[in-house]
């Protein structure tokens, strides 16, 4: 496997196109399921309303509330473990946060050039 200089040689760069691939599931899970939460809970609103039934409108937003702030908690998930997991790379050797960086450019950024650049040479 040839790397290009300047790279580390470790099992984040033997394996950055598996990263990638995590990346981009990522991006879309990410995405999709926060709107979908809303979704099913602005449907659930709304059949409460139609039926016009105060116990049911009142549970239908309880929902609704919880689904957002299960929604938002979903989105920045991504970004908490990357926050918690560059803190924890501060303490390892020199050799180790290179490999991480890799791990990290491809899951947090899998459009990224460098992380192409590394998932190529995986290949």
């Amino acid at each position: 496997m040839d790397i290009v200089p300047g790279s580390s040689e470790g099992f984040c760069a033997g394996t950055a196109n598996v990263w990638q691939v995590v990346g981009i599931v990522l991006l879309v899970f990410k995405i999709v399921i926060p709107i979908l939460l809303i979704i099913w809970g602005m449907l659930d609103l709304g059949k409460a309303v139609i039926a016009s039934k105060d116990d049911e409108i009142k549970k239908a937003v309880k929902s609704l509330a919880m689904r957002a702030v299960a929604a938002v908690v979903i989105f920045f998930i991504p970004t908490i473990v990357s926050v918690v997991m560059g803190m924890i790379s501060n303490f390892s050797d020199s050799g180790a946060k290179d490999d991480w960086e890799v791990c990290r450019a491809c899951i947090s950024n899998p459009n990224d050039p460098e992380c192409s650049r590394y998932a190529e040479d995986a290949w």
